[in-house]
């Protein structure tokens, strides 16, 4: 067989430069009207046996360029095992060595989260009884926004991911979340479903999951800096999931992401926010240490600069929806490399840690439940 490499796929990104042997030189094409990227996903078919290098020739200019010192590329032969792979960054070049077992290999920044497993996710949870579907509208490019609903508590909790669709992380920890939360025989879910009513929103961004982004929808627009102001010609996705929030009210909100270059998975808070109130910024900490004491690949000592008082930046979720509700408002962020503090030298940060890590994620919801019904009380 001739050696082959492809993309032209669900979520694909790649641009074949030359082929000289086994070496094989690479670009990852930037999101649609942006200069963002960093998000690759192709197959190669054609070269088992063979010792190959695949270079990214153009991995310096990334969105975070500081993302590839120690990461390790992920491979896969049928798109549900991704393992990763030897992978190093020098001069400016993300050189991949794979020896594939098979003629055909799929290679991706992070085991990909493909439009056509979130649209079986999405038909698998609306079977369940208690579960409300509806669209909260479209995309650009003709998507629909879908959002589900469970619970009958007062509590008001949205949970919702991928803003930035090359951070596929985020859907697999809400296929892990939705797991939990309908699984009748988990007493955390059933107290989470009586006491609160959870709105879940599990890709905030479709067009870009399905055109390979990494950062921005069909406009080249990054959808966590639009919640100050967003419109319906560049950020529909923001403009009709706020309508909802404004419609329910929000105690509790978690926006679900993936960073590149800090290998622990860590909160974001809204320290900066203009309205800030102690027994908020209390209950943040408090879920903090809750997610701390349940899951060992949860930490608190890496993460961002916090921002000063008055200087959140609230064009971004997390610090709007803390100032707009009052609610307490966070970012998870999970590594696209491994966990430091717990790494795994096989799979690395991976879909089964996402999914575990959202179990812990509702124990630690659970576990604040009493102080967040006393501070919107």
């Amino acid at each position: 067989m001739t050696l082959s490499i492809t993309s032209p796929f669900d979520g694909g990104n790649i641009k074949l430069v030359a082929v000289e042997g086994d070496r094989i030189d690479l670009e990852i094409v930037k999101d649609h009207q942006s200069d963002f990227y960093q998000w690759f996903y192709f197959r190669v078919t054609g070269a088992a046996g063979r010792d190959l290098e695949l270079r990214i020739l153009n991995a310096a200019g990334s969105a975070y360029p500081n993302g590839w010192d120690g990461y390790r590329a992920c491979v896969s032969y049928d798109r549900e095992e991704w393992e990763r792979t030897d992978s190093s960054y020098d001069d400016g070049i993300l050189t991949i060595r794979l020896s594939p077992a098979a003629d055909s290999v799929w290679v991706a920044y992070f085991a990909p989260y493909t439009m056509e497993r979130h649209h079986d996710l999405i038909a698998s949870v609306i079977e369940h009884p208690g579960v409300a579907y509806r669209s909260l509208g479209q995309t650009l490019d003709g998507h629909e926004i879908d959002y589900l609903r469970m619970g009958e508590g007062p509590l008001q909790v949205w949970i919702y991911g991928r803003q930035h669709p090359g951070e596929t992380m985020a859907e697999w920890w809400m296929e892990g979340a939705l797991e939990k939360l309908l699984d009748t025989s988990d007493p955390v879910a059933r107290q989470l479903r009586q006491r609160a009513t959870l709105h879940i929103v599990p890709n905030m961004n479709p067009d870009g999951s399905r055109r390979g982004h990494l950062r921005t929808n069909a406009a080249g627009i990054n959808l966590n800096r639009e919640w100050h102001a967003p419109s319906l010609e560049k950020s529909p996705e923001v403009a009709h999931v706020l309508k909802a929030m404004d419609e329910s009210g929000v105690d509790f909100a978690m926006d679900v992401h993936g960073d590149e270059a800090i290998p622990h998975n860590f909160l974001a808070g809204f320290e900066g926010i203009p309205s800030i109130k102690e027994e908020q910024l209390e209950l943040f900490h408090r879920f903090a240490n809750e997610l701390v004491a349940r899951s060992p690949d949860f930490q608190t000592r890496h993460g961002y600069e916090v921002s000063k008082p008055g200087q959140a930046n609230m064009s971004m979720s997390t610090a709007q929806i803390a100032e707009r509700f009052g609610a307490v408002s966070m970012t998870l962020e999970m590594p696209f490399k491994d966990n430091d503090d717990l790494p795994d030298p096989e799979y690395g940060w991976s879909p089964d840690r996402c999914r575990a890590l959202a179990r812990s994620c509702l124990d630690a919801l659970h576990g604040i439940l009493d102080e967040l019904a006393d501070y919107r009380a």
